[in-house]
């Protein structure tokens, strides 16, 4: 495995090199700026790059910048990327995920725990590189009406280009590390599109995905006021970490959603109109949640959305019911 860390103090640069090296057949290529770290990727023979260690704080142009380039390119969408700091103030803890961080890690570093981020690197590079290459396949068939190229309802999707949208590895990483450092006054609320099982179904990859990507869009605008970081989790399902926003019903928050989701006018491929709908499940606080049961909260949310996307369509068909039986 190859990994880039850039840092401008070269003692760092050292001990990274010598705690990755004693973990296995790594390689560690190493940058003291942002500025020698484009060099190094515009080179030829520099190999392909599995992981990146940035720090944050750095002379001229910061490691977030980095970060955000990074993500930027199409071959570097996915890969891990872990940032290095000092500072545990949570504006740059928030600023590095929103730019696109995999997971932070804060100095000084604790040998063990930076041992283990690194071993897990290897399977995330390979389920980033999967899944890169699901999207380039997808862009470049976005004519395709054949449902077997569908993608799984299950599957959570990175939608890029999304202001406060990351992966779900990083929201899980974000609020287990903002739980650990005891930082935590917020909330996480889950956005379940309605009838997503009829929509799937219906919907080529493409088509599917564009409904997700649009919903995205929707959420990060209702709720860019509140600072939300979210993400895509699957089965139609999108998981947000408030921070200001707990004091607000979730139907009030559905609501802001849905009203931008109407002014969109969505449609298929083949014109038809598209009802993309969200409905919110309850908040879960976070104040007294710590390690794996902050994570577990994500899960409650998700459980929480999807339950109450449910009663919204057997509300709607209960309606429907009870005025077809009129006069019977």
């Amino acid at each position: 495995m190859h990994l880039l860390a850039v840092d401008d103090e070269p003692t760092i640069l050292e001990l990274l090199q010598l705690i990755i090296q004693t973990l296995g057949d790594h390689t560690v290529i190493t940058a003291t700026s942002v500025a020698e770290a484009h060099t190094i990727l515009a080179k030829p023979e520099t190999p392909a790059i599995d992981c990146f260690l940035i720090d944050i704080q750095m002379p001229e142009t910061d490691g977030i910048a980095l970060c955000e380039w990074l993500r930027a390119q199409p071959q570097y969408q996915l890969t891990p990327i872990l940032m290095l700091t000092a500072m545990t103030d949570k504006s740059y803890i928030d600023r590095a995920f929103a730019a696109g961080a995999s997971d932070y890690i804060t100095k000084p570093f604790d040998i063990d725990n930076l041992r283990g981020r690194v071993q897990l690197i290897g399977d995330l590079s390979r389920n980033a590189s999967q899944t890169v290459v699901s999207a380039k396949t997808n862009s470049k068939t976005e004519t395709i009406t054949s449902n077997s190229a569908t993608l799984a309802l299950h599957e959570p999707i990175f939608v890029q280009d999304v202001d406060g949208c990351i992966t779900h590895q990083a929201l899980e990483n974000y609020v287990s590390l903002m739980s650990r450092k005891k930082l935590f006054g917020s909330s996480i609320i889950g956005f379940t599109i309605r009838e997503i099982e009829e929509l799937h179904r219906k919907s080529t990859r493409y088509e599917y995905e564009c409904i997700v990507t649009d919903v995205a869009e929707a959420i990060s605008v209702a709720l860019e006021e509140f600072g939300a970081l979210f993400c895509y989790a699957g089965n139609g399902t999108f998981l947000c970490v408030l921070e200001y926003g707990s004091q607000l019903k979730p139907d009030t928050l559905a609501d802001q959603v849905n009203l931008i989701l109407r002014s969109m006018e969505l449609y298929n491929n083949d014109g038809s109109p598209i009802s993309a709908f969200v409905s919110a499940g309850e908040q879960v606080r976070l104040v007294w949640k710590s390690g794996q049961s902050a994570v577990d909260a994500m899960a409650t949310a998700h459980e929480s959305a999807e339950r109450e996307s449910g009663r919204h369509a057997r509300n709607l068909e209960d309606f429907w019911y009870d005025k077809h039986g009129i006069g019977f």
